[in-house]
């Protein structure tokens, strides 16, 4: 997409363009929100994205406050294809319940989540925008093909031990999730949206759909904000959650970031507050390098193709000229 680092968006959510590969020159975070990317990391590049939250919630039915923090990492690696990332994805909470009656502690992982996500399609791929050199207007209107999105799915698992209190049952258990993510880019890249469709927990008892809505806007070259509508359903638990934040990028390979969350009930209603980092270790990645050298051995050998034949004209220019003097 752009290779110009003036939008911090492209940590973000970065559109390749030039060799259609995956890798960006500056990191590609999915914090500080809940949606995934449609775009990998790149082959042989590794990521890993921490975060530290406080949280509290209110049951006005149940009459019990919650007060507690987490932690939730998750770590990316692109393997075999551009297109491919394996994700690991670990959410650890503990918390405090007080209650008219008793108090207690609940911890345990809310999470653990194994999978894959895999690029499907790329708008972008073989797509140039052409400028008008009849019309300033014409070069500042919209794109239209900015409304076609890119398309990934992921698929993976849920990997729950026995007797975690997040879960809906005692037994230990390993259940499907897939998702669909669409990722489409306006205002020239300053403005970025993605969607997530969520299956989870197929195949058990209480089994959740849900969606994420992400618009980020990049500020400058360092600065970016996002805001986030959540909303999942099942028979278990259901809620609908907005948020928002900002992050800032320190160098190519380190992003820092904050949000805060919150829902629109009191069964329970809660709030969250946290930060997080972002890392990235590209120092394996040469596809770009490879393409480079191998544009420029062929300009070179162009070159020199060329050189040869002016030599090979002049040369018989000069015998021409010799066989009539």
């Amino acid at each position: 997409m752009l290779k110009t680092k003036n939008l911090f968006l492209t940590a973000l959510f970065f559109v390749p363009q030039v060799f259609f590969a995956q890798y960006t020159d500056i990191i590609n975070s999915n914090r500080p929100g809940e949606t995934m990317s449609a775009y990998a990391v790149g082959k042989t590049v590794f990521q890993a994205e921490l975060g530290i939250y406080g949280i509290k919630e209110k049951h006005d039915l149940l009459g019990y406050n919650s007060n507690g923090f987490g932690t939730d990492l998750t770590l990316r690696y692109g393997a075999f294809l551009e297109k491919l990332e394996f994700i690991l994805d670990l959410q650890y909470q503990m918390e405090n319940f007080d209650t008219p009656f008793t108090s207690y502690k609940k911890n345990n992982f809310r999470q653990t989540v194994l999978g894959a996500k895999y690029l499907i399609y790329d708008p972008y791929k073989n797509y140039k925008r052409t400028d008008n050199i009849y019309s300033y207007k014409a070069n500042r209107s919209f794109d239209w093909h900015s409304l076609i999105p890119a398309v990934s799915i992921f698929a993976g698992a849920n990997f729950v031990g026995a007797d975690n209190p997040y879960y809906f049952s005692p037994q230990s258990a390993i259940s499907p999730k897939v998702a669909l993510i669409t990722q489409n880019l306006f205002g020239g890249g300053k403005w970025v949206f993605v969607t997530n469709i969520i299956a989870d927990y197929i195949g058990t008892d209480y089994p959740s759909y849900g969606y994420v809505l992400t618009l980020t806007h990049g500020f400058n070259d360092k600065w970016s904000g996002f805001v986030e509508n959540q909303g999942y359903k099942s028979d278990f638990y259901s809620d609908a959650i907005v948020r928002g934040g900002a992050a800032y990028l320190i160098n190519p390979n380190l992003q820092v970031d904050a949000s805060i969350s919150t829902n629109f009930k009191n069964t329970p209603s809660i709030l969250y507050g946290g930060f997080g980092v972002s890392w990235r270790y590209d120092g394996r990645y040469k596809e770009k390098e490879v393409e480079f050298k191998s544009n420029e051995k062929a300009k070179k050998n162009k070159d020199n193709d060329l050189q040869k034949k002016e030599v090979d004209y002049q040369e018989k220019e000069r015998k021409r000229k010799s066989k009539y003097e």
